[in-house]
């Protein structure tokens, strides 16, 4: 018995995998929102963007009998709407929006949010990651922190190009004028005095130039202008420092709210490479080591090149759940570090890295060459890839590398242990060496190792 053929006008229907699923089309100023068909009398409803508009969303997806809703926004407009659907208990993701637009099959009377919650709804959509909230506070912090510290060194700029405009040559003299020294001189300088030999005398104990040399520095120009705009600007870099005190403040109250994922008393922190008196760079005042620490339940900065400061924006955009990512290939690619795999026909295309935008990869790359300049594993690993490939590619491929080390880390714990200096030229040397013996085997040849006592001959 012949089987009726199918007409093509017949379309497939398929089940859905969500099917209490929505779809929100953010805007700056509507909310466009979809629910199932059959769920209200109009399934696609348009809501206004103030908080009032955020909870009447919030309540009609309940009362149509919402469970997961999938959203599609730029810039930040999403994140309001975005924490009031988490608080009431609905599956929130926020989609990419190039991600809806290569999906074929829409059409052109179709709204955004009809489609948003039509893929939805097959499962046909994967949300982009988005930390813990107690973490995303914390970030919120550490990113104003960020903007604060790029802020100031505006004025550190502006105020020693004032001081080179008096022909005051103060960064020839000290290594860092915002030091002790640095800051003791401009302060003496706005407050009136001039005198190079009374300013040179202010110099810290352990500057090494003499105060002839420092005193020559600031034998300049005084012009009243030019001092207006350095007492200007060291007001507001006076400013901004207690602002990023008072944001010091706060992040130390926040990590004081994470739970313990390891007793201190129990096993306590390793003493740290390098014992400072004083906080360096840009590093808060309180002890930030122990809490990581404490909240992570490993000492990320053990690692070469991960100090205090980057283990905190790393910790901060990736979360302290190592299980949203499930293997470290996902952690790497979600960091836009690992080499890409654009391969067509069989033949590799290219390798390069994908272009992403990410805070937690900007801060393995500064780790990279922090880790370059040391006399570690992978500070030979940076300067033989540095010889051979340059100092970009150098740089990916040692925060790659430490990318890796960290979620090793980051998902079994323990600590760890620099395999020194020589591992990696040992290691290169050996495949060499194989790949000599692979090669002469290929010919009919056998390599045989010269004696130490016929290279000395």
């Amino acid at each position: 018995m012949a089987k009726k053929r199918q007409s093509p006008n017949q379309a497939s229907k398929l089940d859905p995998i969500h099917p209490n699923a929505a779809g929100i089309d953010i805007g700056a100023q509507n909310h466009w929102v979809c629910v199932p068909s059959g769920r209200a009398n109009e399934c696609v409803r348009r809501f206004g963007c103030y908080t009032a508009d955020l909870y009447a969303i919030a309540d009609w997806l309940t009362e149509s009998g919402v469970e997961t809703v999938a959203m599609e926004s730029t810039g930040v407009y999403w994140i309001p709407l975005f924490q009031i659907l988490e608080t009431r208990g609905f599956e929130v993701k926020l989609v990419n929006a190039h991600h809806v637009k290569t999906l074929p099959g829409r059409k052109t009377d179709v709204l955004d949010c009809q489609w948003l919650q039509q893929l939805h709804s097959y499962g046909l959509l994967s949300g982009s990651f988005r930390p813990e909230d107690e973490i995303c506070i914390l970030r919120s912090y550490i990113r104003q922190r960020d903007s604060l510290i790029r802020s100031a060194s505006v004025h550190i700029q502006r105020m020693q190009k004032a001081l080179t405009q008096m022909n005051i040559q103060l960064h020839q003299a000290v290594s860092d004028i915002t030091g002790t020294t640095g800051m003791t001189i401009i302060r003496a300088i706005v407050g009136g005095e001039h005198d190079p030999q009374v300013l040179a005398a202010k110099k810290h104990h352990r500057v090494k130039r003499s105060e002839a040399e420092i005193a020559a520095a600031l034998n300049g120009d005084y012009r009243k202008e030019h001092l207006f705009v350095l007492q200007q600007e060291l007001h507001l870099y006076d400013v901004y420092q207690s602002q990023i005190a008072e944001c010091d403040r706060q992040i130390e109250e926040c990590l004081s709210q994470f739970n313990d994922k390891i007793d201190i008393s129990q096993s306590p922190l390793s003493p740290p490479k390098h014992i400072r008196h004083k906080p360096q760079g840009n590093e808060p005042a309180f002890d930030l080591r122990t809490h990581l620490y404490r909240m992570s339940g490993v000492d990320f900065t053990r690692v070469d090149g991960l100090g205090v400061l980057t283990v905190q924006i790393i910790l901060s955009e990736v979360g302290l759940d190592p299980s949203r990512f499930p293997t470290v290939k996902h952690f790497t690619s979600w960091l836009g570090l690992c080499p890409g795999s654009r391969i067509t026909g069989g033949k590799i295309k290219s390798s390069q890295t994908r272009p992403v935008v990410n805070r937690a990869a900007n801060a393995f790359r500064m780790a990279a060459q922090t880790a370059g300049k040391s006399h570690s594993a992978l500070g030979a690993f940076y300067r033989r890839l540095r010889s051979r490939l340059g100092s970009p590619k150098a740089i990916t491929a040692t925060a790659h590398k430490i990318a890796r080390i960290f979620y090793k880390l980051w998902t079994t714990g323990g600590d760890y242990t620099d395999p020194g200096m020589d591992y990696y030229e040992q290691r290169y040397r050996e495949r060499m060496v194989n790949n000599l013996h692979k090669k002469a085997q290929a010919f009919g040849f056998e390599l045989i190792p010269q004696s130490s006592e016929n290279l000395v001959s």
